[in-house]
């Protein structure tokens, strides 16, 4: 690592970990010291910005750390998308591509909120799920030492560059390439583990290597919507918890190395009529728990945005073709229009309704729980209410 560089950035890092400190994500010394000590741009040293070209198209521009700009840039409090799926990728001039971003550097906010709320102590194990850049290792090395860290990745390349990267940052953490959700290769286990990408339930994998006692910290994606949930493992093999005040939104965990596969959609239900509704996209855009609610009570539906000549519009659609949507401006802002099954926006009412009628709680005040045999359900945590999720 150039110590110029180093010392360049020192300024950035310590306003970083103060800035951290401030907003409340860091909450204890150790966290801040290990903020303020890992160079995020040694990490990340080049990312994506997306923005509209001269010609109108969003593109995603590169930037560069060794750039003096760019190197005060890499400390912002903001997720530096970092690749791009060669499979959508296009080069449209020398600095820009279009593209879906493939992996990233976490928001240091949400980083540091993740790694508070995994309560490690001096001696523990982890496991990280999603090496990514390295830097979320990194912190961890600095934490707990290195020989306390391990992670993995699907995309080996990733691997062997935060590997190089760990090593001129002063770590050594033990990192493979592999299917994170299919647990560490090794037959150990761990007192913590992280995930930094999204999995739709918490896999077998993790509960047979987590010892009694640990801790899960990951990013649960329902559908309509998901979050971050921190869970403990019981001697049962009940892992049960809560989801945090951290809002999440990783990337999902894949299986192929360099891409997601095509998602295979359902021709959609025509058009079969319309009504007024209490329901409309404004609150649902607005209120994150809400989202959460829906995700609860319509596991197997997913929320997209709609557009046609009408304008832009929000869409709840499952898979057997059903829809409904409701315009996001407009005069029409009140009356839903669906196709195939009507119900589906009934149920997405009486989601809303019941949110409401309870107080409207957050999204912290309920709970997540992963049975022994696999099966998951969420729970309000003050009232009880139940909803089994898919597995």
């Amino acid at each position: 690592m150039s110590v110029t560089a180093l010392d360049a950035a020192r300024p950035y890092l310590a306003s970083l970990a103060q800035d951290l400190t401030d907003l409340g994500a860091i909450r204890s010394k150790p966290w801040a010291q290990a903020f303020a000590n890992v160079p995020r741009h040694l990490f990340v040293p080049s990312w994506f910005e997306q923005e509209t070209d001269d010609r109108g198209i969003t593109v995603w521009r590169e930037h560069h750390a060794d750039d003096e700009e760019d190197l005060e840039a890499a400390y912002r409090d903001v997720t530096l998308v970092t690749a791009l799926d060669p499979e959508t990728a296009e080069q449209v001039a020398p600095d820009a591509w279009t593209g879906i971003p493939t992996s990233s550097s976490t928001q240091p906010s949400l980083m540091a909120g993740m790694l508070e709320d995994l309560g490690v102590s001096d001696g523990h194990r982890v496991l990280e799920i999603g090496t990514g850049t390295g830097y979320n290792a990194a912190l961890l090395c600095a934490r707990l030492g290195s020989t306390a860290v391990h992670s993995m990745d699907i995309d080996q390349d990733l691997v062997f560059a935060a590997r190089d990267r760990l090593f001129d940052a002063g770590y050594n953490p033990r990192l493979v390439p592999g299917d994170g959700t299919q647990g560490y290769p090794d037959a150990c286990t761990f007192d913590r583990i992280i995930a930094t990408c999204s999995v739709p339930s918490i896999p077998d994998a993790w509960v047979r290597q987590l010892r009694p006692g640990g801790v899960i910290v990951a990013d649960l994606a329902l559908g309509i919507e998901g979050g971050l949930v921190r869970l403990s493992c019981g001697a049962d093999g009940l892992t049960r918890g809560f989801f945090t005040t951290n809002g999440g939104r990783f990337m999902p965990a894949r299986s192929d190395a360099r891409a997601y596969p095509a998602q295979a959609r359902p021709e959609r239900a025509p058009a079969t009529g319309s009504r007024p509704t209490q329901l409309t996209a404004a609150g649902i855009r607005t209120h994150y728990a809400l989202r959460l609610v829906l995700a609860f009570h319509l596991p197997d539906a997913e929320l997209v945005y709609y557009s046609d000549e009408e304008g832009l519009a929000l869409q709840l659609q499952r898979p057997d073709g059903s829809w409904a949507r409701v315009p996001l401006a407009g005069d029409n802002e009140g009356t839903v229009t669906f196709g195939g099954d009507e119900g589906l926006w009934q149920r997405a009412e009486e989601a809303w309704r019941w949110w409401t009628d309870v107080g409207r709680p957050a999204h912290d005040r309920f709970g997540y729980a992963r049975e022994f045999d696999g099966s998951a359900y969420a729970w309000h945590l003050p009232g009880g209410a139940r909803w089994q999720l898919p597995t």
